[in-house]
């Protein structure tokens, strides 16, 4: 299917359109569209076949496998009834993504595992699979409730890159995998773990009455976003609902803040040619324009049963329900990877 509404789903078995990461500019790299895994299907015993979803039908449609371990299996996903209790040792659930490569956490053991099997650009006869030592809580910490995962670059497999890990309570955790042998978890007890809300907010404008209704009975989740091409910062605020009595969340209302240098938040509906990406993974942003089909000033946000495309410019929300086998949107990525 398309990333927007307006366009009815086509599926071609071919290699992806490739555009440059700057328009005009013939020494950038060519890169993917914004993409998003959407649909599966049963063809091996332990393997599924991949569909991906690009921002218009004009681009042909990808297909490939990938293990049946990295579907329908994230952690946070309320359709699966996870146990109340403790996992069982060894049972793995994917945990988040970050640059195209989805992380999986083997409970019990604490082995988390990088992998690039849902990637659109990896191989699909030779998935990488990148295993780090066994997390270590901190005393009074947990590391079975994973709410964040980073990669500080585009591959595990660079030798400057850190993989950083963000647990329910204060723990954050990171290493650098390409350490040969000597990669190992540097822990830390972060005094504050709400450090978004140090940040000190102000509106051009209030919300109504009815908006206000609405904010005070959602749950509210926050998110950095971070614009390479522009170098602006941004912090996304959603607010979502349960749908239908169920666990099942859905968006209600989007708030966006411009993070100034000082530290400020400053809301706005204006963030010009730029589209924020929202997801289980970690999230992003991209030029509108180089992507055709992606609209710009727009938050689009997916979740394990919710396609929603929220306009800043008026505040409006189009939501598609549907099941997401794996909820992540997965940034542009170079040819080159």
């Amino acid at each position: 299917m398309s990333l927007l509404p307006s366009h009815s789903p086509k599926i071609f078995i071919r290699n992806p359109v490739l555009v440059r990461a700057s328009a005009g500019s013939s020494s950038s790299p060519l890169q993917t569209p914004p993409c998003f895994v959407d649909g599966a299907k049963h063809c091996w015993p332990d393997h599924v076949e991949l569909r991906f979803a690009y921002p218009s039908t004009d681009y042909p449609k990808l297909i490939k496998k990938a293990p049946v371990e990295l579907v329908y299996n994230d952690i946070n996903d309320p359709i699966i009834p996870w146990p109340d209790e403790q996992f069982e040792e060894g049972e793995v659930t994917t945990i988040g993504s970050s640059h195209g490569w989805v992380a999986s956490l083997m409970h019990g053991v604490g082995i988390l595992r990088l992998h690039d099997d849902l990637n659109p650009v990896a191989s699909d006869a030779n998935p990488k699979c990148i295993s780090l030592p066994p997390l270590v809580s901190l005393p009074h910490c947990q590391t079975q409730i994973v709410t964040n995962v980073s990669l500080s670059s585009l591959s595990p497999e660079e030798e400057d890159c850190v993989v950083a890990v963000k647990f329910m309570r204060p723990q954050l955790s990171y290493c650098r995998p390409s350490a040969q042998g000597n990669s190992k978890w540097f822990n830390i007890r972060i005094a504050n773990p709400c450090i978004m809300g140090s940040l000190q907010r102000r509106a051009h404008t209030q919300p109504t009455e009815a908006e206000r209704e609405v904010m005070d009975t959602c749950l509210t989740s926050e998110h950095m976003v971070e614009s390479q091409s522009t170098g602006e910062t941004f912090l996304v605020k959603c607010f979502r609902q349960t749908v239908d009595g169920i666990a099942v969340l859905q968006t209600k209302a989007v708030m966006v803040f411009r993070v100034t240098p000082k530290g400020n938040a400053v809301y706005t509906q204006d963030i010009g040619d730029l589209t924020i990406f929202i997801s289980k993974a970690e999230a992003f942003c991209v030029r509108a324009s180089s992507f055709p089909g992606v609209s710009p000033n727009h938050v689009y946000i997916l979740d394990v049963m919710e396609i929603s495309f929220f306009k800043l410019a008026d505040s409006s929300i189009t939501t598609l329900t549907e099941r997401i086998m794996a909820p992540y949107f997965f940034p542009p990525q170079n040819i080159e990877y």
